[in-house]
């Protein structure tokens, strides 16, 4: 796989989005993935994960967090 992330089991993590604590499961790769946009970006994890976050609960049906970070990764995939 690329980046050497392997196909790992998911790793939890605690968030904060808008004052408010959670926690995501996502496998090494994603965590990888969405560090590098973060950076990119120029914003913390949490402040991107939180625009994610506020884009899923204006999708119909709303997807979970978890499936919505994943989607949001593989369009930045597909814009580059």
């Amino acid at each position: 796989m690329a980046g050497g992330e392997g196909l790992g089991r998911p790793v939890k993590r605690s968030v904060t989005i808008s004052g408010h604590e959670t926690s995501i499961s996502l496998e090494p790769m994603f965590w990888s993935a969405l560090e590098r946009a973060s950076s990119d970006a120029g914003k913390p994890v949490n402040s991107v994960i939180a625009e994610i976050d506020a884009a899923r609960l204006e999708s119909r049906p709303i997807p979970n967090l978890t499936s919505a970070i994943r989607q949001w990764l593989f369009a930045q995939v597909l814009r580059r």
